[in-house]
């Protein structure tokens, strides 16, 4: 069975293989020379992911600091202009990884943005002069004296007051309507406008911290190699200048026993 010669050879190199862990949350994880394989990673994608970490095992042989600085393609690729090479890995990732291409939080965060121009419209029916960028004046003079200034915070408030008969409120950006049937339409559109807004900004700090996740150097390479195996043909059609690189690289002995692996385990 290819894993099992595939964990036997990477022991043999003194890595420590676990496969029965749950990786951080990921399919898989490598830190010095220790690569978790989670538990739960589809059978079809043990060899894939397996291969991926022992890539980075590879890059911190060649560039030691990898651990800590995410590494360098000047370094992976010996040679200063990786221009070129850094777009193709890129359109590898993306083959590679769907989820890199953040269609569905890019999605989500459509629907906000819809969803705040619909609010925004409410607002200016009543208030024509509104604008996101200033102060909404009248809004701020009303929600001094509501229970509705908590949910400029939170989307759900539970409110408990009293000492002898403690009574508790629910409250929700959802049903302002039923818990305040006195505020005014354009002042539940501009709560719901503000918690739209906060969830795009949470959208695109994940977007971005998942963006800065897949262009690490590190994460470029070892999906090339893990590409590589998935579908050769196709990885070396849109990233042949990486793929020159990397094979030359490679025949000359500069990933170590990276060569190894290719000789055996990849068609």
């Amino acid at each position: 069975m290819v894993e099992k010669e595939l964990i036997k050879y990477f022991k043999s190199l003194g890595l420590d293989v676990h496969t029965s862990t749950k990786a951080r949350g990921h399919l898989g994880f490598y830190l010095k020379k220790r690569i978790d394989i989670s538990k739960n990673t589809p059978e079809e994608r043990v060899i894939p992911t397996l291969l991926h970490e022992f890539a980075h095992y590879i890059h911190s042989v060649i560039e030691p600091s990898m651990e800590k600085t995410g590494g360098t393609l000047e370094v992976i690729f010996n040679q200063e202009d990786i221009f070129v090479i850094k777009k193709e890995l890129l359109a590898v990732t993306n083959f590679v990884d769907k989820n890199s291409k953040f269609e569905k939080l890019e999605h989500h965060k459509q629907i906000l943005k819809n969803k705040i121009r619909e609010c925004e419209s409410v607002i200016k029916n009543g208030y024509p002069d509104f604008m996101r960028s200033k102060k909404f004046k009248e809004f701020n003079r009303y929600i001094k004296k509501s229970n509705a200034r908590y949910l400029l915070k939170y989307d759900r408030v539970k409110l408990v007051s009293g000492i002898a008969v403690k009574k508790v409120e629910m409250l929700s950006v959802d049903n302002i309507e039923l818990d305040f049937p006195d505020m005014p339409k354009e002042f539940a559109a501009y709560i719901r406008l503000m918690s739209c807004r906060k969830k795009q900004a949470r959208v695109s700090s994940k977007i971005n911290r998942l963006n800065k996740y897949y262009n690490k150097p590190t994460e470029l390479f070892a999906r090339l190699v893990e590409g590589l195996y998935m579908d050769s043909m196709e990885v070396r059609m849109m990233a042949p200048v990486a793929c020159r690189r990397f094979f030359q690289l490679l025949d000359e002995g500069y990933y170590k026993d990276l060569s190894v692996v290719f000789a055996n385990f990849y068609e």
